[in-house]
């Protein structure tokens, strides 16, 4: 099962050597977001947990940064001196500042490449492995949590949601980190040039951080929504084009076509507002550098004119000025990305922090079946607090023998059946195999002694022959073959041009409904568990195939214990024992002579099932 890392009781410690997220917002200060609410504990966690692992490379990408920083903060200081050694006449200065300049900026040039393939390749591998882990815990997860989301919203997180981490994860190393360290040498190089100017320069910070911080946190709150939308509107597009076939028989193009024009408009709206707060920020950090710049022009003109500078200070402060501008922006247009990607990652975080609820105690022993009794004990399952779906079950399935379950729909049959394999557990009472509860043992062992055939077929867009292998993964072509044959299979798998090597589709779409169920009864043989559960196992079958794989199951089901959920008299009639459900309860049971002379609810549902087949007879 996926496991969490514990937090960290010392989240500020440090390894020696080792860069920190916190810097993140130290460097822009309390006032911005960065700093704000569950944004540095998630970058914290988010390099303790999935950036650390590749801390060497990151520091090499740090150096590279560094390279890159120091040579940017020369170019302005050799920009200063030659035209200082220029305006003192000095001759030597025109074949040595050229070379100086050259191997500056190609030292730039060659780490800024150096630093951008390195941080792509960390980068995808740290988007691949969220990506795994995320997988993984959805595998693992308990089906109620996967039934809170749909497969189309759970897919996006994959897709919209790992695309703005990624962005955000680009910019932290080639904006906040490769920009920053440019800013601060630059910074270091107009000190070093001259300290007055660079205070004035700096005094207009303050008044264009703070509208920017605004603007990110509106972003924040609008990524999220934004987000949500599209997880939805990815919903609505998977519905309606699986249900494309009921759309066109009931004229519902109308309907489906504004459902989706409307989620489209709330889309598109969420996106507007981002992009018209994005855009607020250039004006305010374009106006910001002129003023610096107008601010700077002022002062060293003034500076110049009565004799206190040089125009080599005047030059190569310009320079670090105008080459400080536009990582600034960067920098600044920043926060608006990082917003959008902390709402993506606080959606990662949420499904990974929802831990399993089925999983193996820590005392869970292998399952060892030795009859194979199967027992509900005053068994209560609600789905919701405020929904009783099974309520005081208590009966003992026969070890070795044929139970059907019957009730009308929504009666509790197929809940009362997940509960065997665990795939939910009980809210009260307790399952029994062998007079074990099954939450006492591994899971491992429990559903290796459990085959299950449903009647929503699930099936892998792989071959018929790996689609029924793994029911025992490692059993050979002639076991899969027997059991295609005893499914009733092999005769249509034979006809087609690649036989077993025959790829179903996405979800067994090249298949029809029949042929689809018989693979899936194949794969159930092949497990040969001891222990099989039938969901309306025949219920997509016709009346010659039903036949054949009725016999089947008249072969397989002997010495097993088996619980199946039919409606037809050619199953419930061989049952050796009858359970009749409603609302939740067992209301009756017995054998189906016994059950039909009581004249109850057994009797009046296989009444109304003879007047149903009498009624498709006729018609035919």
């Amino acid at each position: 099962m996926t496991s969490n890392p514990s937090p960290d009781p010392n989240p500020d410690r440090r390894a020696a050597g080792r860069p920190s997220p916190l810097f993140l917002g130290r460097m822009l200060g309390k006032g911005t977001p960065f700093a704000r609410g569950d944004t540095v504990p998630t970058i914290r966690r988010l390099w303790r947990d999935q950036m650390r692992p590749h801390r060497g490379a990151l520091s090499l990408v740090l150096v590279l940064i560094a390279v890159i920083a120091g040579a940017s903060a020369l170019y302005p200081v050799l920009i200063k001196e030659a035209f200082d050694a220029f305006t003192a006449r000095d001759a030597s200065a025109i074949a040595i500042a050229p070379l100086l300049v050259i191997v500056v900026t190609s030292v730039r040039g060659f780490a800024l490449l150096g630093q951008t393939v390195l941080t792509n390749r960390v980068i995808s591998r740290i988007e691949a492995d969220m990506q795994t882990a995320l997988y993984s815990h959805l595998i693992d997860a308990d089906l109620a949590q996967l039934d809170r989301e749909s497969p189309a919203t759970l897919t996006q997180r994959f897709t919209t949601d790992f695309a703005y981490i990624k962005e955000a994860l680009t910019r932290l190393f080639t904006v906040l980190l490769r920009d920053g360290a440019t800013v601060i040498a630059l910074v270091g190089a107009m000190l070093w040039i001259d300290p007055v100017l660079t205070i004035v320069a700096g005094l207009i910070a303050p008044f264009v951080a703070q509208p920017v911080a605004r603007l990110g946190r509106k972003l924040r709150r609008v990524a999220t929504s934004t987000q949500e939308e599209i997880g939805a509107m990815a919903n609505l597009i998977s519905e309606s084009l699986a249900g494309a076939r009921v759309a066109k028989v009931f004229a519902l193009e109308g309907y489906l076509k504004g459902r989706a024009a409307q989620a489209f408009e709330t889309v598109r709206e969420l996106k507007v507002k981002a992009a018209n707060a994005r855009g607020r920020l250039d004006p305010l950090l374009e106006v910001g550098g002129g003023l610096a710049v107008a601010g700077v022009l002022v002062l060293i003109g003034w500076r110049i004119v009565e004799g206190n500078s040089t125009m080599g200070e005047f030059t190569g402060f310009i320079t670090a000025l105008l080459m400080a501008a536009q990582p600034v922006r960067s920098i600044g247009n920043l926060n608006a990305i990082v917003q959008e990607a902390m709402a993506a990652l606080r959606r990662y975080y949420d499904i990974l922090d929802l831990p399993p609820a089925i999983v193996d105690r820590p005392d869970a022993q292998p399952l060892a079946l030795t009859q194979g009794e199967v027992a509900f004990r005053d068994v209560r399952f609600r789905y919701r607090d405020d929904v009783t779906a099974l309520d005081g079950i208590d009966v003992t399935l026969p070890a070795g023998k044929l139970t059907a379950l019957v009730g009308r729909s929504g009666s509790g049959k197929s809940t009362l059946m997940a509960l065997v394999p665990r795939l939910y557990d009980v809210t009260g009472g307790a399952v029994l195999i062998d007079g074990r509860d099954v939450r006492e043992v591994t899971l491992a062992s429990l559903r290796a002694q459990v085959a299950v055939v449903s009647q929503e077929v699930v099936l892998f867009d792989d071959t018929i022959r790996a689609n029924i292998g793994f029911g025992r993964p490692g059993a050979s072509d002639a076991e899969i073959v027997a059991a295609a044959k005893a499914a009733a299979a092999h005769a249509f798998i034979d006809a087609l041009p690649e036989g077993y090597d025959t790829r179903v589709g996405d979800r067994g779409s090249r298949l029809s409904g029949g042929e689809r169920q018989r693979v899936s009864l194949a794969r159930a043989i092949l497990k040969d568990a001891p222990v099989l559960l039938l969901d309306e196992a025949t219920s997509a079958l016709d009346a010659e195939a039903e036949r054949m794989v009725q016999d089947a199951l008249a072969v397989l089901t002997q010495g097993r214990t088996t619980l199946v959920i039919a409606h037809r008299l050619s199953t419930v009639r061989r049952a050796d024992l009858i359970l009749v459900m409603d609302r939740g309860r067992i209301v009756e049971q017995g054998r189906h002579d016994d059950l039909v002379a009581r004249d109850g609810l057994y009797a009046r549902l296989q009444r109304l099932q003879l007047t149903d087949d009498t009624e498709k007879h006729d018609a035919v």
